[in-house]
């Protein structure tokens, strides 16, 4: 009764005549009450306008004609011109469904009818009526599609109709959780908030599911402050936080990198006697793992089997992740043998993450053997397996066991996605083969999947590499035609692209573009115009494009004082490199493998060995582990100052180190070899460099066969290389 007079108030835009009768009717429905009901033939005499507007009347007519014709009113292609005036009046249909309250499912099926008639008349009190009969009759799945049905019309005001005592307290909360749990299911951030607020400003407390779910939208939507709201109002209003909410909570703090809060919520969960279960500590081995903290992750697992939980591969996996991303296989491949040991059997999430690593760091023939063993344990490989052993093999160069293996996924009726195709088209992209990648790319739009920004951003780049801007630029260009944004890495790629064609004009263009777009520069970008000017020797514009860097809030890294180190170093200005690598690591930055390269680059190239070994001793005790060309750089400074024997041991600790010699470290030994006539030496290293698979070049050859030798050891020599030739075929 109380929810008719609200309906009959909000209702009240009729004349006051017609208003007047129909309020009478509204708080004295039975008085209009006939004795006799007329059947549906008769009813078209229309001999009563008060028998016409009477809910008694239409209710014995719902059920005669549900008696009648069981089909009636079952979907919107039944027709009737009896129900006009409840169908346009809704006071009239708030009052007809409380007549056939006790009716529940006959009460649904005429609502449902009603809202698909032409000139309805929704009205929050009229679903307010229809819930409450649904709610206490326990038809909860029939309530929650008439709450859907709310969400879907916007009808956001019956939430002021529930909180406002038209309904007991009882079925309110029950509808509003109906309401949140469709809220949180459609991630309307909004209208969960101001649903569980106003619940509790009006003492009408939601259920603790509901809670937890609106903490998890607002954490996947990227509302983290707003969750801990939540959360912290549950506790002031004493709803009490389960497993679940505490779990969700966690996970929020780690996905932010905050893990001291989230270890103090650990605790605050402990204390109140909430025991952390296998979820719990999965989040935070999670947490730990990405922020590469990795005792402590490997700690929590030791805390879950203290504990007598059971570990899984959801607990190992982000451990063997967060070692393999640093690089730390032995380590990553010691916890997949602890957690075997321990009964955990690998998945295939296991083996992808271990291939990846594998891969990543260059050991593609250890990736292939996992790949196997994958195969063995009946561990079926999905399309990120064959992703990611692509990836090795086109990082590696080997793209014709690439297309083997690309080959070997669709036999196994795998479906190539477009990673699958950029991954190929990249590996072609890197070793200058533009004409096959851009068949491949045909091949693909061929095959129904089309390529997206990265496939074009691949393209751009691989153009730039070889020197071809104006393929550049089309690939650029046809990207915008097919309706693609470019994004930030996009514009960057073709920014480094004009730079090092030498056209800053239009590099500086693309750059106001970008923002224009509103992508501002970051410090990707403004390294990359730095790096582009200076290898352009236009120092001046790089160091005033540094001022400006630093004056729109950005701290110059190791990245950018590299780049103008390697510059003033190329122009011969070895102090002033010395000077600003000096000033890079006052302000705490630390140099990377590629900036001491430079430097013993240039040190040992003119001479100045004692500082070329001085930073090459220096990045070692700092834990920076040098690389093949590191060592090029001081094996060819050395032999530059003919100590050869010097040369040679380097070469021989690379060798101890698992460094391999490439063609370059050959190519200078066997030039200073020719330059000290050592020819038997020379040829030696050649065939050794042969039966190592290393293919010699131009270069190589050069300091065979172009230096000032007779005539007959040069007939002799070729000879002798085209036998090393002809054997190694």
């Amino acid at each position: 009764m109380t929810l008719c007079i609200r309906a009959s108030k909000a209702l009240s835009a009729h004349s006051y005549h017609y208003f007047y009768l129909k309020k009478v009717r509204f708080f004295f429905p039975f008085c209009f009450s006939v004795h006799t009901y007329p059947s549906i033939s008769e009813s078209n005499n229309k001999d009563s306008v008060l028998n016409a507007e009477s809910e008694s009347y239409y209710k014995e007519l719902i059920i005669s004609t549900v008696e009648e014709k069981p089909w009636a009113f079952c979907n919107n292609r039944w027709v009737s011109d009896h129900f006009q005036a409840v169908v346009s009046d809704p006071e009239l249909l708030v009052r007809v469904l409380n007549r056939i309250r006790e009716k529940p499912r006959i009460a649904l099926r005429f609502f449902r009818w009603v809202e698909t008639q032409p000139g309805v008349k929704r009205d929050e009190f009229v679903f307010c009526t229809i819930l409450e009969i649904l709610i206490e009759s326990g038809l909860l799945r029939s309530a929650y599609w008439v709450v859907e049905t709310v969400v879907c019309v916007n009808m956001h005001g019956i939430l002021d109709v529930l909180i406002g005592g038209g309904l007991s307290s009882c079925v309110s909360i029950k509808i509003l959780d109906l309401l949140l749990l469709i809220y949180t299911k459609k991630s309307m951030v909004e209208q969960c908030l101001l649903v569980f607020n106003k619940m509790l400003r009006n003492g009408l407390l939601p259920d603790v599911k509901n809670c937890n779910r609106i903490i998890k939208v607002l954490r996947d939507n990227g509302f983290s402050v707003k969750a801990r709201e939540v959360y912290r109002m549950m506790g002031e209003f004493g709803i009490k936080p389960s497993i679940v909410t505490y779990n969700t909570m966690l996970d929020s703090f780690c996905k932010e990198g905050e893990m001291q809060e989230a270890l103090e919520l650990l605790w605050e969960m402990q204390g109140r006697g909430c025991s952390p279960n296998g979820v719990t500590y999965n989040v935070l081995i999670t947490g730990f793992s990405r922020n590469g903290e990795l005792e402590q992750a490997r700690g929590l697992i030791r805390d879950m089997l203290k504990s007598g939980l059971k570990v899984s591969a959801h607990s190992y996996n982000p451990i063997i992740c967060g070692y393999s991303e640093k690089g730390l296989l032995v380590e990553a491949l010691n916890l997949e043998e602890e957690m075997v040991t321990r009964g955990v059997a690998p998945t295939l999430a296991t083996y992808n993450i271990l291939i990846y690593g594998l891969c990543k760091w260059g050991r593609v023939s250890d990736a292939r053997h996992r790949f196997f063993e994958m195969l063995r344990k009946n561990v079926i490989p999905d399309i990120i397996s064959y992703n990611t052993l692509l990836y090795g093999y086109c990082r590696s160069g080997n793209i014709g066991e690439a297309f083997l293996l690309f080959d070997e996924l669709r036999c196994r009726n795998l479906v190539p996605t477009v990673v699958t195709y950029n991954t190929l088209i990249d590996g072609l992209c890197r070793y200058g083969d533009l004409e096959v990648a851009q068949q491949l790319k045909e091949n693909m739009i061929n095959q129904g999947i089309l390529p997206d920004v990265i496939t074009y951003t691949i393209m751009v780049n691989g153009s730039c590499k070889m020197g071809n801007l104006s393929m550049a630029r089309e690939f650029f260009n046809e990207m915008l035609r097919k309706g693609l944004q470019p994004d930030r890495f996009a514009y960057t790629t073709q920014i480094a692209g004009e730079l090092k064609l030498g056209d800053t004009s239009e590099a500086y263009r693309l750059q106001e573009e970008m923002l224009a777009k509103g992508f501002p520069p970051d410090l990707i970008t403004y390294n990359v115009l730095v790096h582009g000017l200076c290898k352009l020797g236009s120092l001046e514009e790089a160091n005033e494009l540094l001022r400006k860097m630093v004056g729109d809030g950005f701290i110059p890294d190791h990245v950018t004082y590299t780049s103008i180190i390697h510059a003033y170093l190329e122009m011969g200005d070895l102090r002033r490199g010395r000077d600003l690598f000096n000033n890079m690591l006052s302000k705490g930055l630390s140099p990377t493998l590629v900036t001491y390269t430079v430097l013993i680059h240039a040190h040992a190239a003119r001479g100045r060995l004692e500082l070329a070994f001085m930073y090459f001793s220096e990045m070692q005790v700092k834990g920076i582990r040098p690389n093949v060309i590191t060592y090029n750089a001081l094996i060819n400074g050395l032999c530059r100052l003919r100590r050869i024997d010097q040369a040679y041991g380097l070469f021989i600790d690379m060798e101890e180190e698992g460094i391999l010699p490439n063609k370059y470290t050959y190519t200078i030994l066997i030039n200073e070899n020719c330059n000290a006539s050592n020819w038997q030496e020379a040829l030696r290293l050649y065939k050794e460099m042969l039966d190592r698979e290393i293919e010699p070049d131009y270069c190589t050859h050069s300091a065979l066969l172009l230096k000032q030798l007779d005539k007959d050891y040069k007939v002799h020599a070729v000879e002798y290389l085209e036998s090393l030739t002809l054997g190694a075929e």
